[in-house]
């Protein structure tokens, strides 16, 4: 795949150098009007890497056509994900790739000031990004630019929802707003804020040189293009590239991952999906094809539950991370998560209460949509798909105290 994401200098050797990039894929082209850009991107299909899947060019759109004030665009590598490390890989690998996406994103939309957000305990990446940025000053003085502050962004999770990110910026408190308004209506400084993923930024810096028909050409299934995905928990993780409709399976084994019938892996990472059997290791990586088996790829995460260790533990561990994780300002997440988390807790190391299996099920269908922030409806959806994908092992659990796990050895209370 010559010419995207990673293509170019090894990882391990670093950031690539502001004259490696140029010589490499050439200037950032400059844009040919608004619509222009938008429009090329919108031919892409490209759709946003942070997680929800949203079509870039539209959320574009929607700050360009903004009446009031100057814009400001937000790149998003936060990346407070447990399992996730694509974002932070790329910055510190490609900075000047995320740099170029997000000057061509200022272009588009009309604004003259950038922040790149970057999680605070990625030091590499911070490090590449403050070098780039040195590099281009003293390399390219005649280009005229939106100034670009790099900000650090919280070691939380929820740092690096929109509104969050915005908050933090405004106000240094990482923490979700109630909505409307949205970020694009109001956001920092209380103008029109374009938050965009950073892996967005990227590829949209990409499509800008090469065109939406060379983007399309990558992409096996009904969604185009590349993306980069972290794998956990098997001999080979770390980040790739990949086309978009490659299968678990594919990935399974460039992972070298030996496939046992019903073996569950979590797409989308902590606040991602269950899911198991032939059918779904078969599926492609693809939005719209996922979207059919209720999954999502989310964060670009797939992760191999290893075959000694027990789903319902697991789940317990995450549901714990995730009332950790609540910016306590409401109560699905304050009550309702630390409820469900501490029942699994029980279900887990064999204590339960009588009635605790049915009591997570309703309480995470009653946190649905309650929230200042999506927090919540993320780790529901969790559950939802792990007491689908283990239900023997969560009854075995509750009703016999007993865990199925092989390292387990039939342990019952």
């Amino acid at each position: 795949m010559t010419q995207r994401l990673l293509a170019g200098p090894p990882l391990e050797a670093g950031a690539e150098s502001y004259a490696a990039h140029r010589s490499r894929l050439g200037a950032l082209p400059v844009a040919a009007g608004r619509g222009g850009t938008i429009q090329a991107i919108a031919e892409a299909g490209l759709l946003g890497r942070g997680g929800a899947s949203f079509p870039v060019a539209r959320k574009w759109s929607t700050v360009a056509e903004r009446p009031r004030g100057r814009a400001v665009v937000l790149a998003n590598g936060a990346e407070g994900e447990p399992l996730g490390a694509k974002d932070r890989v790329l910055i510190r690998s490609r900075p000047h790739l995320v740099i170029d996406g997000a000057l061509l994103a200022a272009d588009a939309v009309g604004a003259d000031r950038i922040v790149l957000y970057i999680g605070e305990e990625h030091v590499a990446a911070h490090a590449a990004v403050t070098r780039a940025l040195a590099e281009r000053a003293a390399q390219d003085r005649s280009a005229v630019a939106p100034p670009i502050q790099v900000v650090s962004a919280p070691a939380t999770y929820v740092a690096g929802e929109e509104s969050a990110a915005v908050h933090y910026v405004n106000a240094g408190d990482a923490r979700p707003t109630s909505v409307p308004p949205r970020p694009f209506e109001r956001g920092v400084d209380g103008r029109p804020t374009l938050v965009q993923n950073v892996e967005s930024l990227a590829h949209a810096a990409l499509i800008a040189r090469f065109g939406p028909g060379w983007y399309l050409q990558a992409g096996r299934a009904e969604t185009g293009g590349t993306m980069l995905i972290t794998i956990a928990g098997a001999p080979g993780s770390g980040v790739v590239e990949v086309e978009l409709g490659t299968t678990i399976s594919e990935i399974a084994e460039r992972a070298g991952v030996p496939y046992a019938a019903g073996s569950p892996v979590l797409l989308g990472g902590y606040f991602g999906t269950w899911v198991a059997g032939d059918a779904a290791w078969n599926t492609p990586l693809d939005p719209v094809a996922l979207r059919r088996v209720g999954a999502s790829i989310g964060a670009g995460i797939v992760a191999f539950l290893d075959p000694r260790d027990c789903g319902v533990r697991m789940t317990a561990r995450t549901l714990d991370y995730a009332a950790g994780q609540s910016a306590a300002q409401c109560g699905p997440c304050v009550f309702g998560l630390r409820a469900m988390a501490d029942a699994a807790a029980r279900i887990a190391d064999l204590r339960s209460h009588q009635d605790d299996l049915i009591r997570i099920s309703g309480w995470s269908r009653l946190i649905v949509g309650r929230g200042a922030c999506h927090h919540p409806d993320g780790a529901a959806g969790l559950l939802h798909s792990a007491m689908r994908v283990f239900d023997r092992d969560f009854a075995a659990h509750q009703h016999h105290r007993q865990c199925l796990a092989p390292d387990a050895g039939g342990r019952a209370a």
